[in-house]
């Protein structure tokens, strides 16, 4: 059964603000009748007059003010509700669950997350680090930065800056085994390999004579922690391909050697931070999502 009270609370209101059922159903852009007709309704089904009705114009019932009263309060209070939601939908605020690859996320985001927190201080971070890729929904992930290729096209996502690898080593893994001059040498080293999802990390790509070549690495360690195998390649256990973020700071500071360079290949891949495809993102979403973009716009481990 359709419920008409608010309704008819609305136009009892505007017939006694505006003075008539005319000006009311000008006021409210309905039809004279439709506001007649509502107020029978109205009255006849709380059993009472609220309105005395005469040639010289409407006047209200001992009843009529009283139920005047209470309709002023409780649509008072619908605006009130309303005004709220609308407030806190234009500022950021409220959980946000957010999602991201361990190694990026301890060396690109808990450090930026200060700075966001202090901008948004009515926002409460739910960080989660993972390899693992997570499903938004099920896990109820609000924004996940995903590496490399999307592949869930059912998402929203933004690109925050172009994602490259680099082959690098431990200056005491070459001191102990000698450096790579061709991609092929690889055979004869030890490489740290991605195991799960991610193993098809664990081939290659190389430029060599104009034509793309794929080399498939081996090595004696394989973790699902792109962290643990930087960790063991800085220790001087094996070779890697490895994210810029990483592995730029790294070379800078003298910890890993890059290897291989005329035979790099310039990857088409990014880095994105994805979210569910709702109609209206909600503001603490947005704001986050907004602050990755703009603070990625110029890597910061390129300069």
């Amino acid at each position: 059964m359709k419920d008409n009270r608010l309704l008819e609370m609305r136009v009892f209101k505007a017939v006694v603000d505006a003075g008539g059922f005319t000006a009311a159903a000008h006021v409210l852009g309905l039809s004279q009748p439709f506001v007649s007709q509502t107020i029978t309704r109205l009255e006849d089904r709380l059993g009472v007059r609220l309105l005395h009705r005469s040639t010289r114009g409407r006047r209200l019932t001992g009843e009529g003010e009283s139920f005047l009263a209470s309709c002023r309060r409780i649509l008072d209070d619908i605006e009130q509700a309303e005004a709220e939601i609308s407030a806190a939908r234009s500022q950021a605020s409220g959980d946000l669950r957010i999602s991201a690859p361990l190694a990026f996320g301890l060396d690109q985001v808990v450090p930026r997350l200060p700075d966001f927190l202090a901008q948004h201080p009515s926002v409460v971070i739910h960080l989660a680090l993972s390899d693992s890729i997570a499903n938004l929904i099920e896990e109820n992930v609000d924004v996940a930065i995903r590496m490399g290729r999307l592949v869930d096209s059912s998402l929203r996502s933004r690109k925050l800056c172009d994602l490259q690898r680099i082959v690098v080593a431990a200056p005491r893994y070459l001191e102990a085994h000698g450096q790579p001059g061709r991609p092929q040498d690889l055979n004869g080293h030890n490489c740290l390999l991605w195991e799960g999802p991610l193993d098809h990390l664990n081939r290659w790509p190389f430029m060599e004579d104009g034509n793309l070549h794929t080399l498939q690495v081996k090595g004696n360690f394989q973790s699902t922690s792109g962290q643990t195998l930087f960790e063991l390649c800085t220790a001087g256990v094996g070779i890697m391909r490895l994210a810029e973020h990483l592995a730029l700071p790294a070379i800078r500071r003298g910890s890993l050697v890059s290897l291989l360079d005329r035979y790099r290949v310039h990857d088409d891949t990014a880095i994105h931070a994805v979210f569910l495809p709702e109609r209206e993102v909600l503001p603490r979403t947005r704001s986050f999502v907004d602050y990755l973009v703009d603070v990625f716009a110029t890597p910061p481990w390129t300069s």
